[in-house]
């Protein structure tokens, strides 16, 4: 399973997502590969956010070696999944993805935690640490549906 977690700028909420989600399907012991992209080309390069870095590593994830990239619209032949943070970066998805956008392999990040809500994740990059912490948990419960749900549906099997 091939996902990829979008935000805007790739440095905050999606590198977040990618490690939190890497980690969580590791425990799980799913050969997943998480990776992370950025509708935008501003940070592209560049290291997470440190504040983002910084609650990762509070919470036992390393994000350090990640560098943000660009989405492109080749992304949904390479990803199973694509899940984006907000409701603004999956409109900048549709754009860029033109013809190539696929419905039935993009949702929501919060749609999984809270379906059908279309609840964006916030975005922490104006504000000071408690927001990163905020997104964190955000993010943390969102994930954490798609290993339940994975686990779930293998135990059904």
């Amino acid at each position: 399973m091939k996902i990829l977690m979008v935000c805007l700028g790739n440095i905050c909420r999606s590198p977040l997502a990618e490690g939190i989600l890497q980690d969580k399907a590791f425990k799980a012991g799913l050969t997943w590969s998480i990776e992370s992209a950025g509708t935008n080309h501003y940070h592209t390069g560049e290291a997470p956010h440190p504040l983002s870095q910084k609650v990762a590593r509070l919470n036992g994830i390393d994000i350090s070696q990640q560098r943000a990239r660009r989405f492109v619209a080749n992304d949904f032949a390479v990803y199973d999944k694509i899940y984006a943070l907000a409701g603004d970066v999956m409109d900048e998805i549709k754009r860029i993805a033109r013809h190539q956008f696929d419905p039935a392999k993009v949702d929501l990040l919060m749609n999984e935690l809270y379906p059908g809500k279309d609840m964006d994740v916030p975005d922490p990059w104006y504000g000071p640490e408690p927001g990163y912490h905020e997104v964190y948990k955000l993010i943390d419960a969102a994930c954490e549906a798609i290993i339940a749900k994975v686990n779930t549906h293998s135990k059904s099997l």
